[in-house]
């Protein structure tokens, strides 16, 4: 039976667009089946999402000036539709555009027109003013409607997909017979994997009904494309209803005002917090009729996110990044969070952080050493909840990922003691004057630190970093947003409820918060109107992923950690294998270990570098030869496929140099700039190697293991930074402070310093003091 005679005259107007042969079409089986009937709890389960419709509004697929498509937009967001359907999703699109397309269309024809008979009425080639009619949106659909369906067609023929359009009225929902026919119709197409193109019939639409707007789950006047959607979405049992317009999403007032803020999910419930700014510059809907579209959505079980359609920077993926549960526009959702949002957090810990900030020196102190004693007091809770995480991890994590996941009761002894080195340190941090000058007479300029502001820090696997950057953060006035792994929320979670006992004793509980809902990493790097600074710790995989997915927040780390030891000519034999033993074997993940062993080419074939070899044999060290040292041996180990890598593991690459200056050059073209080490007896070639490398570390005779905020004395660290400005290597208490100009003046003007004015600039150092906060300086 064809399809014309399935379905009879009464059904929607509907053209079948077949653009392959159906014995050629690969059906795709993916497993998203659920059960519909209650929309989806939180963004991550979007990527179950089997049965989607995706709503194009008037100013996405229209041009700026309304006459004629954004075809450009319009082909990225056809480039993603075919994706999804191809990947085994069933794909509907309702779609705006028939009114633009035919005005263009129209415009067009009558400009012709009027050319062709002013030109025969005056028999010149010189054109009067011509003005156009005013063109009624009937008309402008009916000529468009053809055109904007035979352009879908053509793009997403290049994707290999059929498409289908459906014109529909409120009528055909409105009749139960017509309503049957359209479902049928709709569930036909999605079988033979077909994405049906559906838009009002607005060649013949009636006007509204006006007391039949959103009325319950069974009645809705598709008045728009966005009730049309939402009708479509709950009548389909559709997983997932995407609204794309001309805004970010929803507001809790009309964007561009100064206190307008983003919602990142809207609950029902929540409609009396929303003021509702005018409609965008086309259509016929507005902000207020989708998200009560939305609701309507919601209520009959279909998960809807309303995103940005326009912008250039995301339209390219908007739709792909939703379905992969990544934050993008306004979820709804009738689930709220038991706890606060990661917005909430934020701001939670921002004004918390300020009150820290302001706070005595001794007050900071006394919240890091109640830290400090709570570490080894909880002992045994710590320890209970840290064998759970453990035991979990154990199948599934690399035993180096589980060693950095265990402590111990010698590990939380040296944290306790490394907490109160910060809390020592910490009482010459927040306001310590920098610089003090005398612009003028009665006209004093001061430089003091003060805190960065919102800090994120995300680890991975160790718990141990937690209570070392909390610490830090407390010692520096900073405000911390804490984001661990999963495979290490038990631990995590009972210090994390020990840091905030102890700020309690002061009461700033909230200005360390630990970020335990499903956000994604790259959605937090997304937070840059309230995040100041992001401070990675973990694989270098985890810090480029961070790095690249910062959004206009700066990142405080390292990517990689190819750390170089350079053993000279002229270096001790004990030292040698002393240093190169515990830079590489002494802890083989850690990002100061060992990677690259560069060897002077007058070593080869000695009784030094026998015992390298034997040693590295010995502690079971995969060795790979550089292209120099390959050439020297007749039986050479495996070649190294890139003089760049960090192994982290029992793995080194040996290469060979011919002095000193090659050993720097070869440091310089294939190092990370972390730490590096050079072995040698001669003073004047180990000052010539500290001064010439530019890595953030550089060391003579000792190991690279050295490499640490709490070996050098600075209590713990929040990382190494191989960055060229701010902080560089360990980063410590003084690395998590920036600076302010304070100036105090007498109604000092700027005028009173020009050439008629009566006064000069003196710029007079001066000696500095400490500044107390809320305290004037005292010299």
């Amino acid at each position: 039976m064809s399809i014309w005679q399935k379905y009879p005259t009464s059904s929607p107007f509907l053209t079948l667009h077949a653009v392959r042969q159906w014995n050629n079409v690969p059906f795709f089986t993916v497993p998203l089946a659920r059960a519909h009937g209650k929309s989806f709890a939180h963004r991550s389960d979007l990527r179950q999402a089997k049965r989607i419709v995706v709503k194009l509004g008037s100013a996405v697929v229209t041009r700026g000036d309304e006459c004629g498509l954004a075809l450009g937009r319009l082909a990225s967001i056809v480039e993603q539709v075919a994706m999804l359907q191809n990947q085994g999703r069933e794909m509907m699109i309702v779609t705006s555009g028939a009114v633009a397309f035919g005005k263009q269309r129209l415009r067009h024809e009558i400009l012709l027109s009027q050319s062709v008979r002013q030109a025969l009425h005056s028999g010149q080639n010189q054109l009067k003013d011509m003005s156009l009619p005013v063109l009624e949106a009937r008309a402008c659909a009916a000529a468009g409607q053809s055109g904007l369906m035979a352009l879908y067609e053509a793009m997403f023929t290049q994707y290999s997909t059929c498409t289908a359009q459906i014109l529909v009225t409120n009528l055909d929902f409105h009749d139960d017979q017509k309503r049957r026919n359209l479902k049928s119709t709709l569930h036909e197409l999605l079988r033979m994997n077909i994405v049906p193109i559906i838009n009002t019939n607005d060649a013949v639409v009636p006007p509204p009904e006006p007391n039949s707007d959103l009325q319950g789950v069974n009645v809705i006047s598709i008045k728009d494309n966005d009730s049309l959607a939402a009708r479509l979405a709950v009548e389909m049992r559709a997983d997932l209803l995407i609204a794309l317009s001309d805004v970010e999403g929803l507001y809790d007032s009309p964007p561009g005002s100064d206190d307008a803020k983003f919602l990142d999910t809207f609950y029902p419930g929540d409609q009396h917090s929303i003021t509702y700014g005018t409609k965008s510059r086309v259509g016929i809907g507005g902000m207020e009729a989708k998200v009560k579209a939305a609701l309507w959505a919601l209520q009959g079980g279909t998960s809807v996110v309303i995103a940005n359609g326009t912008h250039p920077k995301v339209t390219g993926h908007v739709i792909t990044d939703i379905v992969e549960g990544k934050k993008v526009g306004t979820f709804f959702s009738e689930v709220k969070p038991a706890g606060p949002t990661v917005e909430q957090q934020t701001e939670m810990a921002r004004s918390a952080g300020r009150t820290l900030a302001s706070f005595e020196p001794e007050q900071r102190s006394d919240i890091i050493c109640a830290l400090a004693d709570l570490l080894t007091e909880r002992k045994d809770q710590i320890l209970s909840a840290n064998k759970k995480d453990m035991e979990h991890a154990v199948s599934r994590l690399s035993p180096a990922m589980v060693k950095r996941l265990s402590l111990s009761s010698s590990k939380l002894n040296s944290l306790s003691i490394g907490l109160r080195q910060i809390a020592v340190s910490s009482q010459d941090s927040v306001g310590r004057v920098l610089r003090r000058t005398r612009v003028a007479n009665n006209l004093e300029l001061e430089q003091i630190t003060v805190p960065i502001g919102v800090l994120l820090v995300i680890f991975e696997s160790r718990p141990d970093c937690l209570p070392q950057v909390s610490a830090l953060a407390i010692a520096s006035g900073n405000a911390l947003l804490l984001k661990g792994g999963k495979e290490a929320a038990n631990t995590n979670r009972i210090l994390h409820e020990l840091a905030q006992e102890a700020l309690s004793i002061h009461g700033v509980k909230d200005a360390i918060q630990l970020v335990s809902t499903r956000e994604e990493v790259e959605d937090l790097c997304r937070l840059e109107k309230m995040i100041d600074l992001i401070i990675p710790r973990g694989s270098s995989q985890l810090v480029r992923d961070i790095q690249r997915a910062a959004k206009g927040i700066p990142v405080l780390g390292h990517s990689e950690g190819i750390c170089h030891v350079y053993v000279d000519h002229e270096a001790s034999v004990d030292k040698a294998i002393k240093i190169i033993r515990d830079s590489k074997c002494d802890y083989p993940a850690a990002c100061n270990a060992m990677e690259t062993l560069l060897v002077h080419r007058e070593l080869l074939r000695t009784p030094l570098f026998d015992q390298l070899i034997d040693m590295l044999r010995t502690e079971h060290v995969k060795i790979h030869a550089g292209p120099k040292f390959a050439s020297y041996l007749t039986f050479s180990p495996s070649e190294v496929k890139s003089l760049r890598t960090e192994y982290g593991d029992l793995e080194c690459c040996i290469e060979v140099v011919d002095s000193m200056q090659e050993a720097v050059d070869h440091i310089h073209k294939y190092g990370s700039s972390h730490t590096d080490v050079i072995v040698t007896e001669n003073e004047d070639t180990a000052e010539q190697f500290l001064q010439q490398l530019d890595s953030a570390c550089v060391f003579w005779n000792a190991s690279s293991r050295f490499a640490d905020g709490y070996r050098f004395g600075l209590g713990a660290e929040v990382g190494i930074s191989t960055a060229r400005i701010h902080a560089r290597g360990p980063v410590g208490l003084e690395g998590l402070l920036t600076t302010k100009w304070v100036l105090r003046g007498e109604g000092h003007t700027a005028a009173d310093f020009s050439e008629q004015g009566s006064m000069t600039y003196l710029h007079e150092n001066l000696p500095v003091a400490r500044v107390l906060p809320g305290r004037k300086t005292t010299s």
